[in-house]
C-alpha cells in the first residue's frame, strides 16, 4: 500500500513556550498563523524552604525536547511533513535564574523561581546602599530593587552555594535566564552551544541598562557580578545557532522573547498605546510605549517590550506584574484541596455566583504592582458561618480581576488615556466566569482571541521574520486577522466601584505581616509568618471557619 502523500502547508515555524508551570511546543502555519500541533509537559516547582521557589533545569531542558519530539509525532499522524518547519522560537518564564558548568554541560544549582523570596535581606542590604538623590539602578533599568528580578538572586548564588562560587573561580561558570539555558543547550551545549539571550530578557535582570541596550559595569560592580558570566545580548528576532539534535536537527533558533514580550507581540500590540494583560501563574499588562522608555510615577515598571531584528528599533513598555493568579487556583488545590483540578474552580464558583463579602488577596509572594511590598502575605477575610468553599472559590477568581484593575489604574493614570477595552490571553481565559468578572470589575470591555495561544504565537512570528529565515511577514497588511470574544460589563458602575473599595481595604489588611528576619542561608524561614504565609482574617472561630471552608456540615 502507497504512503499516505503528505499535506502541503507551506512554511511551518514552531515555538517553545516553557513556563513557570509547564513547557510546551506548539507548531504554526506561518501564511495563516493557524496552529496546526502541540504538545505540553507539566514541570515540577520544589519548595525547599518558605518562601523558597525552585526548578530542575535539567528537567525543563528535558521537557523541551519531549514537547518537540511529541509535536512532531502528531504533525506525522495528520500527514503533515515536519521538514516544513523553517524556523523555532523561545518564548519563556522570564527572570529565573540558572547558574551551569560550560564543561560539563551541569546545572551547578536548580534554577531559583522569579517567585522565589529568599534574597528579601539582600534586597534591604542593597537597598541601604543607593544614594536617596540617584536610584540609578531605576533609572538605568526601569526596575524597583525587588527580590523578583535575576541580579539579586544570582548574588545570593555567588554568596551561598560553593559549587557556583569555585565555578566563578575557575571560568567555568555560565549565568542564564531559561531562555539562555535553552538556547545554549539545544544549539550543542558544551559542544560549541550559542551562549545568548535576547533585549527583553536581559532587561529583566537588573544588570542590563535599558537606554544603551547593553550589560552595564556600574550595575554589575553594584551586584558584585562578574561580566564574563553574562550571555551575549541579541535582538528578539535573528538566527542564533541551528539545532543540534532530535528531530528537528538543523532547524535555526531564530526567536526568543520573554513570555509576556512574546505575548504583546502575539496579540499584535504594535503601536504605542496599545496593551495585553495575560493570565498565567502571576498575571501581567504591557503597554506599548513606542521608542521612548516611560517612567511610572504610579508603581508599573519600564522594560524592553522587543527588538524585532539587530537593525529593528527598540519598542518599549510599561508593565504591570501581579506575582499571584493561576498561581492561587493551583494552591486551592494543592496546598487546601478544595478542588480536585483547576477546571473545578469555575464549577465552584457558578454555583454560588458571589463571594458573599468574602475577599481574598493572595500576597504569597509578598504584593507586585502597583504597591512593591515585600512585607505582605496573603489573607481571606470577610469570613461568617455562612461562608463555604464555592464563596472562597468566587473570591479567588474575583482576587485576579482586582489585581488587574489596580495595574490597569496605575497604567491609565501614567498614559494619561484610560483603556476603552482589554486584550486577554492566557490558560486562565478559558475561563468564562473569569472574563465576565474581570469585564465587571474594570467595567469596560474584555476581548479575547479565540486562539488563546499568543505567547507561542508571538515567538513563532519573530523566529519566522528573522533575516535569513523570511517566512513570516510583520507587515500590518499581511498580519492575519483574528476572531475575538467580547465579554462587556454586566453590573452597574457604583456595584463595580463598591466591590474594588471592599478589596482595597482587604489589601491594606495584608501589608506589615513580616517584621522579623533571620539570616537567608540560615533559618528555613526569612520571615517571622505561618508555614504557609497565610492569615485568614475572620469574625468567627478558626475552627468553624476551618469546617465551613472544607464543606463539612
Amino acid at each position: 500500500m502507497a504512503a499516505a502523500k503528505k499535506a502541503v502547508l507551506g512554511p511551518l515555524v514552531g515555538a517553545v513556550d516553557q513556563g513557570t508551570s509547564s513547557t510546551r511546543f506548539l507548531v504554526f502555519n506561518s501564511k495563516t498563523a493557524e496552529l496546526l500541533s502541540h504538545h505540553q509537559v507539566v514541570i515540577k516547582q520544589e519548595f525547599p524552604r518558605e518562601g523558597w521557589v525552585e526548578q530542575d533545569p535539567k528537567e525543563i531542558l528535558q521537557s523541551v525536547y519531549e514537547c518537540i519530539e511529541k509535536t512532531c509525532e502528531k504533525l506525522g499522524q495528520l500527514n503533515i511533513d515536519i521538514s516544513n518547519i523553517k524556523a523555532i522560537g523561545v518564548s519563556n518564564q522570564r527572570e529565573t535564574t540558572v547558574v551551569w558548568d560550560k564543561l560539563t554541560g551541569e546545572p551547578l544549582y536548580n534554577a531559583v523561581v522569579w517567585l522565589d523570596l529568599r534574597t528579601q535581606s539582600t534586597v534591604e542590604n542593597l537597598y541601604k546602599r543607593i544614594p536617596g538623590n540617584n536610584n540609578f539602578v531605576k533609572s538605568k533599568t526601569g526596575l524597583p530593587l525587588s527580590t523578583y528580578f535575576s541580579a539579586v538572586k544570582l548574588r545570593w548564588l555567588l554568596d551561598n552555594v560553593r559549587k557556583v562560587q569555585k565555578a566563578v573561580e575557575e571560568n567555568r561558570a555560565l549565568f542564564g535566564t531559561i531562555d539562555s539555558w535553552l538556547i545554549w543547550s539545544l544549539t550543542g551545549g558544551v559542544n560549541g552551544g550559542v551562549h545568548c539571550t535576547d533585549v527583553t530578557n536581559a532587561s529583566r535582570t537588573m544588570l542590563f541598562n535599558i537606554h544603551s541596550l547593553e550589560w552595564d559595569k556600574e550595575l554589575c560592580d553594584f551586584f558584585g557580578i562578574p561580566m564574563e558570566i553574562l550571555p551575549n545580548v541579541r535582538s528578539s528576532s535573528e538566527i542564533y545557532g541551528l539545532m543540534k539534535a532530535g528531530a528537528l536537527e538543523g532547524v535555526p533558533i531564530s526567536g526568543c522573547l520573554g513570555d509576556q514580550s512574546a505575548a504583546l507581540v502575539g496579540q499584535m500590540c504594535f503601536q504605542d498605546g496599545q496593551a495585553k494583560n495575560t493570565y498565567g501563574t502571576g498575571c501581567f499588562l504591557l503597554c506599548n510605549t513606542g521608542h521612548k522608555c516611560v517612567f511610572s510615577e504610579h508603581g508599573l515598571l519600564t522594560t524592553v517590550a522587543y527588538k524585532l531584528g539587530r537593525d529593528k528599533p527598540v519598542y518599549y513598555a510599561l508593565e504591570g506584574s501581579v506575582a499571584i493568579a493561576g498561581a492561587v487556583i493551583r494552591w486551592l488545590r494543592d496546598n487546601l484541596g478544595i478542588i480536585k483540578s483547576s477546571e473545578e474552580i469555575g464549577k465552584l464558583a457558578k454555583e454560588v455566583g458571589t463571594s458573599y463579602g468574602c475577599y481574598f488577596v493572595p500576597a504569597f509572594s509578598g504584593l507586585y504592582a502597583p504597591y512593591w511590598e515585600p512585607s505582605a502575605r496573603g489573607i481571606i477575610c470577610g469570613l461568617t458561618q455562612f461562608t463555604n468553599k464555592c464563596h472562597i472559590a468566587f473570591a479567588a477568581l474575583e482576587a485576579v480581576c482586582f489585581q488587574t484593575r489596580e495595574i490597569l489604574d496605575a497604567m491609565n493614570r501614567d498614559c494619561g488615556i484610560p483603556l476603552s477595552h482589554l486584550q486577554v490571553d492566557g490558560g486562565m481565559t478559558s475561563n468564562k466566569i473569569l472574563m465576565q468578572l474581570q469585564a465587571d470589575i474594570l467595567y469596560i470591555p474584555v476581548v479575547k482571541p479565540s486562539m488563546p495561544e499568543t505567547t507561542a504565537l508571538g515567538a513563532a512570528m519573530a523566529a519566522g521574520a528573522a533575516e535569513g529565515v523570511g517566512v513570516w511577514s510583520l507587515e500590518p497588511e499581511d498580519l492575519s486577522a483574528v476572531t475575538m470574544e467580547r465579554f462587556e460589563p454586566q453590573i452597574n458602575a457604583e456595584e463595580s466601584e463598591i466591590r474594588y473599595s471592599t478589596w482595597k481595604k482587604a489589601v491594606m489588611k495584608s501589608m506589615g505581616w513580616v517584621t522579623t528576619q533571620s539570616p537567608e542561608s540560615g533559618d528555613p524561614s526569612i520571615f517571622c509568618s505561618l508555614p504557609l504565609g497565610i492569615f485568614i482574617v475572620s469574625s468567627m472561630a478558626m475552627l468553624i471557619g476551618a469546617r465551613y471552608i472544607s464543606g463539612i456540615p
